[in-house]
């Protein structure tokens, strides 16, 4: 583990292959951290890149370095981290992978600093949130798959979430990657990373935020605004998407020609649910050899 400082945090980060190699970013997802990429770090380093795994903020050993800054979960914040990730590493261009709150992340720099992504894998499609649009409700059967979320927005799921982060997390793989056979030693070498004394406060305003239920951080309030356009992504991107997912149904990453203008190819996975890179590591291998073909 190495760490690194930007402006706001202290990233601890994995990295394995050539320093001089092209430059791939894997960023996980919630609630998980970046065993999501033990499968995909090793192949990607072998074959010459320069592989950086990231805790995202309220994740592992990755810290604050304020008491006063928010503990914000919001997108602006996830992608602003990335991007100054990348510059404290001195990274003018990479490759972005994520899913989850980290392919938010990625989605986020490829459409908002597109000249800093060489391409995008991006697991589930285009993940920019529509906050002014929230409070539209979705189908009866993706309301409730994202009963979790609800339960965030209140007192109980706060305290729940501060209790029970083991059982949540192991209730949730179950349901949203049903196929997937982990055992408790891999549950708990990733639940360790919530120890995190920000996790919670992190998750907590991540859920409420996107939901127009907790105020931003003043200070990405310039990077919400340009979000709120669903800017498109303007990058060679390849979309993955597991056919099982237990969050989002694999027709919600359907090709929308508005969002991906930089051309983009779409791919699903049987059996595979949202946790993709860890069920199907090679799959999220080949797309990020692809695109480095494509470039």
């Amino acid at each position: 583990m190495k760490t690194i400082r930007t402006p706001v945090l202290e990233i601890a980060y994995l990295e394995s292959g050539p320093a001089d190699g092209p430059a791939v970013i894997l960023l996980h997802g919630w609630p998980s951290d970046v065993h999501d990429y033990d499968g995909v770090a090793p192949p990607l380093a072998a074959a010459g890149y320069r592989v950086l795994v990231p805790w995202l903020r309220g994740f592992g050993e990755t810290r604050f370095l304020s008491a006063t800054t928010p503990r914000s979960g919001q997108q602006a914040a996830l992608g602003a981290d990335v991007r100054d990730f990348m510059d404290a590493l001195s990274i003018p261009k990479a490759i972005l992978v994520g899913y989850d709150w980290g392919g938010r992340a990625a989605c986020v720099v490829s459409a908002l600093w597109p000249e800093r992504v060489t391409g995008l894998v991006s697991i589930t499609g285009y993940g920019i949130q529509d906050i002014a649009a929230s409070g539209k409700p979705a189908s009866a059967e993706q309301e409730h798959r994202y009963w979790y979320q609800w339960y965030f927005h209140t007192e109980r799921g706060r305290a729940g979430l501060t209790m029970n982060r083991a059982e949540l997390t192991r209730l949730l793989w179950r349901l949203w990657s049903p196929n997937w056979a982990f055992d408790d030693a891999t549950l708990q070498a990733t639940v360790a990373s919530f120890d995190n004394s920000d996790f919670v406060d992190v998750t907590i305003q991540s859920y409420r935020h996107r939901y127009g239920n907790a105020p931003g951080d003043p200070a990405y309030d310039a990077i919400e605004s340009a979000l709120a356009a669903l800017p498109p992504i303007s990058v060679p991107t390849i979309v993955l998407h597991g056919e099982e997912d237990g969050v989002g149904a694999p027709a919600s990453s359907i090709p929308r020609d508005r969002l991906f203008t930089g051309g983009m190819t779409r791919h699903l996975t049987p059996r595979a649910g949202h946790f993709l890179s860890r069920e199907n590591p090679n799959d999220v291998v080949a797309a990020v050899v692809q695109l480095t073909t494509v470039a």
